[in-house]
C-alpha cells in the first residue's frame, strides 16, 4: 500500500480526494489531497507518489509539474489527463508518467505500482554480487562495503553497467576520465589492478582482461534495480 498525494484544485473547492478522482477510491492506497499550490511540495515529502490532476486546468498542472521538477523532488509524478490534453504534454514538464482519466482501476494500479517500485530502487546498479548506490556513492560486495576512490567508483560503475561488453583502454579513458584527461592509457591498467585487489581473490575475475583489446565485466547482470 502506497501513500498517494493527489494534487488537484478540485480538492481545494471542498471535494475530498476520493471524490475528485473516484477511481482512486477503488485502490488500496492511502490518499491525501491538497490544492495545486506550493503547499503540495511540502506535503509530497511524505508521499510515495504524486497524482497530479490536469483534467480541468492543464496550464496549472504544467506549472505544478515544473515546480516539482525544479525543486529537486525525487517523488514520482503521475499526471492524469483528459484525452484532449495529450497534445499539449511535452518532455520538459518533467512528469514520470501519464494516464487518461478514462482508464480503469487496474491500469491506475499498474502505473502506480511501477512508479513506486522504480522510485524505491532508483540509483541501484547490481551485478556479480556487487551493488552500487549512485546516490550514496557507495558499493557493497556480497553485503560488505568496499572503500573506493572516486575514480575507482566511476570505473567500476561503468563496467557493471555494461556486463559482457569489451572496452578498450582508450574508450574507458574517454568515458570515465573524460576527454579533457591528458594522461596515458596506463592509468586504466593501474585502476583496474587496484579494483581487483579490493574485490579480492574470490571476485577479482569479475573484471576480465581481453588480450590486445581491453577489459570487460563478467558479472551476471549489471542491471539497474
Amino acid at each position: 500500500m502506497a501513500q498517494l498525494l493527489l494534487v488537484s484544485n478540485q480538492v481545494a473547492s471542498g471535494t475530498s480526494a476520493e471524490l475528485s478522482l473516484p477511481v482512486l477510491a477503488l485502490l488500496s492506497h492511502d490518499i491525501h489531497g491538497v490544492a495545486a499550490d506550493t503547499q503540495a511540495l511540502t506535503e509530497s515529502a511524505r508521499a510515495d507518489l504524486v497524482v497530479l490532476d490536469g483534467r480541468a486546468d492543464l496550464a496549472g498542472a504544467r506549472t505544478m509539474a515544473r515546480l516539482f521538477q525544479s525543486s529537486g523532488s525525487t517523488v514520482p509524478v503521475l499526471l492524469v489527463l483528459a484525452e484532449s490534453g495529450l497534445a499539449a504534454v511535452a518532455a520538459d514538464w518533467g512528469v514520470s508518467d501519464l494516464v487518461l482519466d478514462s482508464a480503469g482501476p487496474a491500469e491506475f494500479e499498474a502505473r502506480i505500482r511501477l512508479l513506486v517500485t522504480a522510485a524505491a530502487n532508483d540509483g541501484l546498479i547490481t551485478g556479480g554480487g556487487i551493488e552500487i548506490d549512485e546516490a550514496a556513492y557507495s558499493v557493497m560486495l556480497d553485503g560488505e562495503p568496499l572503500d573506493l576512490t572516486y575514480t575507482e567508483f566511476e570505473l567500476l560503475k561503468y563496467l557493471v553497467q555494461h556486463p559482457g561488453r569489451v572496452f578498450s583502454r582508450e574508450h574507458l579513458l574517454a568515458d570515465v576520465w573524460g576527454y579533457d584527461y591528458y594522461g596515458g592509457t596506463r592509468t586504466v591498467d593501474v585502476h583496474v589492478r587496484r579494483l581487483r585487489a579490493k574485490l579480492g581473490p574470490e571476485h577479482e575475475a569479475l573484471i576480465g582482461t581481453v588480450r590486445n583489446v581491453g577489459y570487460r565485466f563478467s558479472g551476471d547482470s549489471g542491471s539497474r534495480r
